[in-house]
């Protein structure tokens, strides 16, 4: 009887790993496929911004303000899903985090670059200002840390070959 349970659970262990080999590649393939599909989307952003620059050099000449207020959002836009693009090809956890805050940093930006600035709205521009000015120091800092684990990295491997 003892055997048959150690069979069981053998084929109950083959049977889970086999289902996490095949789920873990069925995640893969989906991560492709969202690469693909944000790698085409970014290509249309970039055409869309293209043309409206065309368009706006083709009707006004020198752009007025509005046209470029439209152009710069739609720049930061852009500049969005390039970032998150490029965290799809992170394999590092602390690195693809960094991207994220960055992209967060934009978007809080982008945010106040789209707000009216109305009298109404200076709680929320002071708040959005306080998390972008939050944001940005931790960014820099981090890029500091960064820079510091990297200087000290080419010490230790030295130390650890002789």
């Amino acid at each position: 009887m003892s055997t048959s349970n150690h069979l069981s659970k053998k084929i109950s262990q083959i049977l889970d790993y086999d289902l996490d080999k095949r789920l873990i590649n069925l995640v893969k393939m989906l991560r492709v496929v969202l690469v693909v599909f944000m790698i085409v989307y970014l290509a249309a952003c970039l055409f869309s911004i293209s043309n409206k620059l065309f368009d706006f050099l083709m009707h006004q000449g020198a752009l007025n303000f509005p046209s470029m207020k439209v152009l710069l959002t739609d720049a930061l836009f852009t500049l969005i899903v390039l970032a998150i693009v490029n965290a799809l090809f992170i394999r590092n956890s602390f690195d693809y985090a960094l991207t994220f805050l960055e992209i967060a940093f934009v978007v809080v930006i982008r945010k106040l670059i789209l707000l009216d600035t109305t009298p109404d709205e200076n709680g929320t521009l002071l708040i959005l200002g306080g998390i972008s000015a939050v944001f940005f120091a931790l960014i820099i800092y981090i890029h500091g840390l960064m820079r510091q684990w990297r200087e000290k990295e080419p010490k230790v491997m030295d130390e650890a070959s002789k």
